[in-house]
């Protein structure tokens, strides 16, 4: 068994080869090649929400045990911690032992870039980020391998927070980076929004985007939870990482399912049917998409098998 610290994911799991990877997966689950079991979150008394989440990608298999703390945003500590465990399928033996938190941060930025290839106007250039931690990072590193992003503004209720991050990424990228005083100004402008925080309500509402604006809502995870309000869910063409655990997890669809302002047919598809051709994207240019990201088990499995075979192949 290889032990896989996160130094080593950073290394191994770069944002095009986990893009790669995320585009398989979500592609075999839509076609069946994948087996999901119902993840379970807990609520622990000092308020993490552990996290056990099994799925089976055919030649490998297993589950990521993480932890999510929010008070530790902003710390030294990091909010996700964890690890993958993974078995392969031949003879069900340990094949490894992942740091997760790495692979948390990478895969989900990189299936934010999935769907933003396929949701996000052509010409889309200008990226807001709601949020400037990890996930602002690895959203910005994989939404400019599908778009030519030109433009950066940041918000974060935490404004040194959104400083770093502006100065680190325009130092990185070359590109301008700008910080913005609310959520409103961050994304007025904007072609595609990252919603990328553990939020309680939400920070998005209908008169704050422009028509033909690209969403991500990537932050919260759990029914009572949201980053989009509901009136902007009804306006918006979401789309789902996997719609039986939209229906069961989701606040953004939830929500204003409860309140009568949408339908249980409100779920254009999946990412995966999007790609596999199921279900229809974008209509026009004015419409405003929503991806609804409550992350999958597939998604880590699939990057810690990257993770395991580069390594094992001396990448």
């Amino acid at each position: 068994m290889k032990i896989i610290e996160e130094a080593q994911v950073r290394r191994l799991l770069t944002p095009e080869r986990c893009l790669d990877a995320m585009r398989a997966c979500l592609v075999d689950l839509e076609e069946g090649r994948c087996a999901m079991p119902q993840r379970l979150i807990c609520a622990m008394p000092n308020t993490a929400m552990l996290g056990f989440m099994p799925a089976y990608v055919g030649d490998y298999y297993g589950a990521k045990v993480i932890a999510a703390y929010a008070p530790n945003t902003g710390t030294k500590y990091p909010s996700h911690i964890g690890y993958v465990m993974l078995f392969e399928s031949e003879h069900s033996t340990v094949a490894a032992m992942v740091e997760a938190g790495s692979i948390t941060e990478i895969r989900t930025g990189c299936v934010s870039a999935v769907a933003t290839d396929a949701l996000a106007r052509r010409d889309a250039h200008s990226l807001a980020l709601i949020g400037a931690g990890a996930q602002a990072r690895s959203h910005l590193a994989a939404i400019r391998l599908v778009r030519k992003i030109d433009r950066v503004t940041v918000y974060d209720i935490r404004p040194e927070a959104a400083q770093r991050f502006a100065e680190e990424a325009a130092a990185e990228y070359g590109l301008t980076v700008e910080t913005a005083a609310s959520a409103a100004e961050a994304v007025r402008d904007a072609d595609i929004v990252c919603t990328l925080t553990p939020a309680k309500t939400p920070y998005l509402t209908r008169d704050m985007v422009k028509p033909g604006t690209h969403i991500n809502a990537v932050g919260t995870f759990t029914p009572a939870t949201r980053e989009v309000a509901s009136d902007l869910v009804a306006a918006s063409r979401l789309y789902a990482d996997h719609i039986p655990a939209c229906r069961a997890e989701s606040g953004e669809y939830l929500i204003p399912l409860q309140e009568g302002l949408i339908t249980e047919n409100h779920i254009v598809g999946s990412i995966g049917q999007l790609l596999t051709g199921k279900a229809a994207g974008r209509t026009s240019d004015t419409e405003i998409t929503l991806f609804d990201a409550l992350g999958l088990a597939v998604e880590d499995i699939a990057s810690a098998k990257a993770v395991f075979l580069s390594e094992s192949q001396g990448c």
